[in-house]
């Protein structure tokens, strides 16, 4: 049997990208190369790149130096290093990289990782292979189904990509171009990963896709099916007890989604639903399709539907042209929404989209001062509204062991982490745990009796009133 080959990866950026980063895994297994958490032992690395965020090139180049100079010595030692550079920016550069960084042997878009081992022997033979440009195929088709083997569980949450790429072109956005059209997988093969996971121990499954609920899978019945419909599907699967899903986009909530979160316990009441602004003004620059009053009224449905709903969303601040009028609609929007969490970004131009080219650049000294104050707002509503959940009662999945001894460590229904005293053998259970009080982000509470702990889509055992 030869030798395994070492394999290590690095991804930046969203979900997206550390699913991509599993699959590759999965995929490279089958060539012979286990994984590394060390990139200096590695015989291949892969920098799986994302492209969202201001400078996401230079890092990667900077991180390509570093890579340069340990190709180096491994050289010396008589090891070849194979260098990949993977995901967005590979897709949005491509040949560019290499001329920059010689060092590289494969560049590979997002569309195309299933294509590895091709590209890795192509390298071999030609000294590099770029592979970015959009397939003419859809992937998620064209990919042979895997075998039981290659979807593997990496604990007792994992991630299920169900769509890709994004029809929505907001102006501020590089999504479309790197990423490509959305494009739905098959509900079949959804399902079959899922049972898989679950048959290995995967308790929670977060779907996840660039616009997750502009999902159109075609089902078994020969359908077009909507994300709310394959929800009701994934929740009667054995050994499933959560199923979350992100990113979603506001104008693709439709009537099935909703009941969804009203009919289905295994779907938790926590929700990212991205807004970016708080005036109208700034979401028609940014071409978002909505309006804050739409954005009302779609958080409102979801609270009929579920009266424990919690949201979290993303804020741009310093988008071309903003004033302070329109910062302070942001700032009221937070308000009147109360979210659990946010994230919020300044924004930066990415080469190639419109808001690039738009006129009204804000200065750096007043995005900063903008940041900094929504994201005050936003670390308040926080503590806010996990101040309220002590004292609560909320069922907990069991993920891991914590940093001390004799403790244990999971979620809540609002990806809150929680600390109990208790053995590992809950790990995988879903339990009631009484939270007595938070250290940063934090919860800590009383374990549950083991009787009361049991594999159960259940729902929460008490709400916050959020």
């Amino acid at each position: 049997m030869n030798t395994p080959r070492k394999l290590h990866i690095k991804s930046y950026g969203c979900q997206m990208n550390v699913y991509d980063a599993q699959r590759m895994v999965d995929t490279l297994a089958r060539e012979n190369f286990v994984e590394t958490d060390v990139a200096a032992d590695a015989d291949l690395v892969i920098l799986n790149t994302c492209h969202i965020r201001e400078k996401a090139s230079e890092k990667v180049y900077s991180e390509l130096g570093r890579l340069r100079e340990a190709k180096t010595d491994a050289a010396r030692e008589g090891r070849d290093v194979k260098i990949v550079v993977a995901g967005c920016v590979a897709q949005a550069e491509g040949a560019e990289i290499v001329r920059r960084a010689p060092v590289v042997d494969v560049v590979v878009g997002p569309q195309s990782y299933h294509h590895l081992p091709e590209l890795l022997r192509r390298a071999e033979r030609d000294g590099r292979a770029i592979e970015t440009e959009f397939p003419v195929e859809d992937k998620f088709t064209s990919l042979p189904q895997p075998q039981p083997a290659a979807i593997r569980a990496r604990g007792v949450a994992s991630f299920v990509t169900v769509q890709e790429g994004c029809d929505k072109f907001c102006t501020f956005c590089v999504v479309p171009y790197t990423r490509g059209a959305e494009v739905s997988r098959p509900v079949a093969r959804i399902v079959d990963d899922v049972r898989r996971l679950a048959d290995n121990g995967v308790r929670e499954i977060t779907l996840i896709g660039q616009n997750v609920n502009a999902f159109h899978g075609d089902g078994p019945d020969g359908k077009s099916w909507p994300l709310g419909k394959l929800l009701h599907h994934l929740a009667r699967i054995e050994g499933i007890a959560r199923l979350r899903y992100s990113t979603s986009h506001p104008c693709d909530v439709d009537d099935s989604l909703i009941a969804a979160h009203r009919d289905l316990p295994a779907l938790m009441p926590f929700l990212h639903l991205p807004v970016q602004s708080g005036s109208d003004r700034i979401l028609e620059a940014m071409n978002r399709r909505h309006t804050v009053a739409d954005y009302h009224r779609t958080i409102e449905k979801f609270r009929v539907a579920r009266p424990d709903m919690a949201f979290s969303s993303d804020f741009i601040v310093g988008f071309p042209s903003e004033t302070e009028q329109d910062f302070a609609a942001t700032l009221a929007l937070v308000e009147q929404i109360g979210y659990a969490s946010a994230y919020s970004f300044k924004y930066s131009p990415r080469p190639g989209t419109p808001a690039a080219e738009m006129e009204g650049m804000i200065d750096a000294a007043t995005m900063d001062q903008r940041l900094a104050q929504l994201q005050d707002l936003i670390d308040g509503r926080q503590a806010a509204f996990n101040a309220a959940c002590i004292g609560k009662t909320l069922d907990v999945l069991f993920e891991k062991p914590g940093r001390r001894d004799g403790q244990i460590v999971g979620r809540s229904a609002y990806l809150q982490p929680v600390h109990v005293m208790a053995s590992t053998d809950l790990i995988g259970q879903v339990g009631p745990v009484t939270l007595t009080h938070i250290e940063r982000y934090s919860f800590f509470g009383e374990a549950p009796a083991p009787a009361a702990t049991s594999h159960r889509n259940a729902s929460l055992s008490a709400t916050t009133g959020a």
